[in-house]
């Protein structure tokens, strides 16, 4: 199984163009066979969740086959190719997690841990109930500061399927371990984290570490990651 995660970016005015791909990009996709899931979604400013879209970034994230990895439908690329816009793609291995995405386990059954330890992507998704939207966003930009100055971080993209409610981060670690040293001993971020579950901020959420095997195309004009 491999996850690809294309991010792109329209030319300036163009935004609209990639709002309207968000409807038009189904059908191919539902009618594609080498496709096993898919989300259609838009993009954040800050890099993480963001209450204030990008209008000009948007995201398609798919599931397929080994032997299927990295596929696009031929109208996706030719609408891309025609409004000239930037692509930065990921292709990844799912190795660890846990959680569920709309009530499936979209990357399999996966370990809660692996040996892996060299760079590493990590999905964080969320559901946000309607009751804790007050909770969860007054935690967000503390957070987001935090990973951005974080030993070992090297860039992260916020997506999400609808605007408050369904967000979720990307984000690209130089190791599992110094991912950890982030995510479970800075006090801030366990705190938070802890909250989420006594609180019950989600009703329902995903946690998926990946190896990253392939990245290629730009982000406002370089490569976000590069893998050595």
């Amino acid at each position: 199984m491999i996850a690809t995660l294309s991010i792109v970016r329209y030319p300036r005015y163009l935004g609209w163009a990639g709002f309207l791909s968000m409807a038009l990009f189904r059908l191919p996709i539902w009618l594609s066979s080498k496709i096993e899931f898919y989300k259609l979604m838009g993009c954040g400013r800050n890099g993480t969740f963001d209450k204030t879209p990008d209008w000009r970034q948007w995201a398609l994230l798919t599931i397929s086959s080994a032997a299927d990895g990295g596929y696009r439908p031929f109208f996706i690329k030719t609408w891309w190719k025609f409004f000239g816009v930037e692509i930065w793609e990921l292709q990844l291995e799912p190795i660890e997690g846990h959680g569920t995405w709309d009530g499936k386990e979209v990357f399999g059954a996966l370990p809660k841990q692996s040996n892996y330890e060299g760079a590493i992507g990590i999905l964080t998704r969320a559901t946000i109930r309607p009751s804790q939207l007050g909770r969860f966003w007054s935690h967000v930009d503390s957070i987001a500061q935090q990973m951005a100055g974080a030993n070992g971080f090297i860039t992260s993209i916020g997506i999400g399927e609808v605007p408050w409610i369904k967000q979720a981060t990307f984000s690209i670690w130089e190791s599992k371990e110094q991912m950890r040293q982030f995510a479970y001993k800075m006090k801030e971020h366990a705190e938070v984290v802890k909250k989420t579950h006594q609180e019950k901020w989600y009703s329902e959420d995903m946690f998926v570490r990946f190896k990253p095997l392939k990245s290629t195309g730009s982000l406002n004009g370089k490569l976000p990651f590069e893998i050595k």
